[in-house]
Formats: C-alpha cells, sequence, structure tokens
C-alpha cells in the first residue's frame, strides 16, 4: 500500500507561516521584549477541567520507575517563574498540546504566541494585541469591544451570571443545539455551548470583537474586576468567527491562586476526570512576588488561517495529527 508522505499544505503556505513567524519576532524586538523558552514537558499542568493534557515520563537515571510528566497546554506557568525571577516583558512562539481536541479548527498539536506584559492590565493589553494582529495581518481593522453578559442579553435574552442551569439547559433545547437534550453539564459547560453555538459565528466580521468580562468562574489564573467580582479581568479575541487569543490581568495571590488551583482539581474529581497535581514551583514563585502584569496567548495556527482566509487548519499545517 501506497504511503502518503508529503505535507498537506503547498508552499504559499509554508512560505505565509515563516513570514508571520517574522512579523511576530520584529513586532517584539521594536518593542523592547525579550524572547524566551520553556520546557514543553513537566512534572505537572493546568488543573482545568475544561483541558486535558497529554501525559508521558521519564525514566532515565534517578527515575527508574518513571517520572510522571506532561506535555504543556501553554507556558504560561514557566513564564510565569521566569517573570517573579526579574526578566521583565517577555514572550515566546512554540508548541502547546491537548488531549482530545482534533478537527476543524482543533490540533493536538498546535503553535502558541505568549506574552507578558509588566506594567499592563487587561487593557492596555489588549490595545496591544489589536496593535500586532493588524500588523501581521496587513489589515486595517476597527476594534471593537463587547462584555460576555451583554452579547448573551443580547443572543439569549439572559443574564449569564445569574442564570441557572436548568434555564441554560432549556434555552440550548430551544435553540435546538445538537445533543442539549442528553448532555449532563455543570453551569460552565452549558455557558459554552450557548456562546460556541449562537454567539462566536457572529463574532469578528470585519473587526477585530474582544469579549470582556467573563464569569470568574471561567478564569482560574485572572483577577477579579473591581467593580464587579462577579466577573474577572479576562478577554478573547474574535477575528471571522474564529477565537484567536485569551488574556488576563493576572493574578499574583498565591494563596487564592491555590484554592483555585484545588476547587479545579475537586471538580475533576467529581466529573471523574485524572487528576492533576499543583504546580508548586509556580505558586512559590507567586509567593515570592509575580510583578504587576498582563499575559495573553494566541493561536498562531489559526491566526494564519485568517491571514490566508482557509477554512482549517490542515489547509495551514504541514502535517496535522492525521498526517504526522
Amino acid at each position: 500500500m501506497a504511503v502518503d508522505w508529503r505535507p498537506g499544505v503547498d508552499l504559499t503556505a509554508l512560505q505565509a507561516r515563516a513570514e508571520l513567524l517574522a512579523a511576530v519576532r520584529a513586532y517584539f524586538a521594536d518593542a523592547g521584549v525579550m524572547e524566551v523558552e520553556t520546557p514543553l514537558l513537566a512534572p505537572a499542568a493546568g488543573t482545568d477541567p475544561a483541558i486535558e493534557p497529554l501525559r508521558s515520563s521519564f525514566t532515565g537515571p534517578g527515575h527508574a520507575h518513571g517520572l510522571p510528566l506532561y506535555l504543556q497546554t501553554s507556558p504560561e506557568y514557566h513564564m510565569k517563574r521566569l517573570l517573579a525571577a526579574g526578566s521583565g516583558p517577555i514572550y515566546q512562539t512554540g508548541k502547546a498540546f491537548r488531549d482530545g481536541e482534533a478537527g476543524r479548527r482543533h490540533n493536538p498539536e498546535f503553535t502558541l504566541l505568549e506574552w507578558y506584559r509588566p506594567g499592563f492590565d487587561h487593557h492596555a493589553l489588549m490595545d496591544e494585541v489589536a496593535t500586532l494582529v493588524q500588523r501581521v495581518l496587513g489589515r486595517d481593522l476597527p476594534v471593537a469591544r463587547r462584555s460576555y453578559q451583554s452579547l448573551f442579553q443580547a443572543r439569549y435574552g439572559i443574564d449569564p451570571l445569574s442564570c441557572d442551569v436548568s434555564a441554560l439547559q432549556a434555552i440550548a433545547l430551544d435553540q435546538a443545539v445538537p445533543g442539549a437534550d442528553r448532555l449532563v453539564l455543570e453551569r460552565n459547560g452549558w455557558l459554552d455551548l450557548l456562546l460556541s453555538h449562537g454567539i462566536e459565528p457572529g463574532l469578528g466580521r470585519d473587526e477585530l470583537t474582544f469579549v470582556t468580562d467573563y464569569p470568574a468562574s471561567q478564569a482560574v489564573l485572572a483577577r477579579l474586576n473591581p467593580d464587579d467580582p462577579r466577573t474577572a479581568a479576562r478577554f478573547e479575541l474574535y477575528l471571522d468567527g474564529l477565537e484567536l487569543a485569551n488574556g488576563f490581568w493576572e493574578l499574583a495571590d498565591a494563596d487564592e491562586q491555590r484554592a483555585r488551583f484545588e476547587a479545579d482539581r475537586a471538580q475533576r474529581a467529581t466529573a471523574g476526570q485524572p487528576d492533576i497535581p499543583l504546580d508548586e514551583r509556580l505558586l512559590a514563585a507567586l509567593a515570592a512576588g509575580l510583578p504587576d502584569c498582563a499575559g495573553v496567548a494566541l493561536g498562531l495556527d489559526r491566526l494564519l488561517m485568517c491571514r490566508l482566509g482557509a477554512g482549517s487548519l490542515d489547509q495551514v499545517m504541514a502535517f496535522t495529527i492525521d498526517r504526522a
């Protein structure tokens, strides 16, 4: 049987990726932000119940019985340790990994751009995200900011900060969301389903749309908004109905972060998901002193989709999981 060894994209897409990476590096060089590298493998990972890491192990010297390791879903924890050590503003581009995610807009291995800005809050960082994206895409797009609450009120006529599970499920059934009659979800699961089904497709049409002020329960790594602690200082960026970036005004309180991680682990246990140990090195770094900063992760594969007008990742990635 013949083996299909060729990449899934042509030279044009490969050149466009190289140009995008060069444009990103040029932007941060001009801005005085240092490029860094952090580990892809580590003995801890994010505890978010909505994100499952890929697992591995190391059986070398000193670990005859195997050291459990995780392929990182984001470089965030290690980058925060660099910030706490006095790195100043930093960025990196590199691979991230998530289990159970594959499809038109998902691949278990993907490329992230992540950066952190000491002295910025999430509002200042949104301004920079817009500037970078416009420069890399070569498009002068208008910028809009819309709160999570206002989007749900406009689309469904509900307040997502107070609506209960039964009401959310009833809306999903009324909207004929596939599987709504069989799903058993927590409140955030229903909110995510309604967002992705009825709101996301219309976001970022001929503009950069920032969705702001997410429910506090959906932002374990972000500060709460002082004017409304039901919401967090978190944003996401959408273009052409595609989520591109997720950013926070970063939580720096080690005790509060530990409590949130433990709440995630309890939710994982209730759902029957594998436990993930706390990242004690990250928590120690926060206790030592994380500078006041904001950070964001931006999917470069998806950004390249927008640049090329592609409809799926296999049009911009040389080797998706099916070709790897």
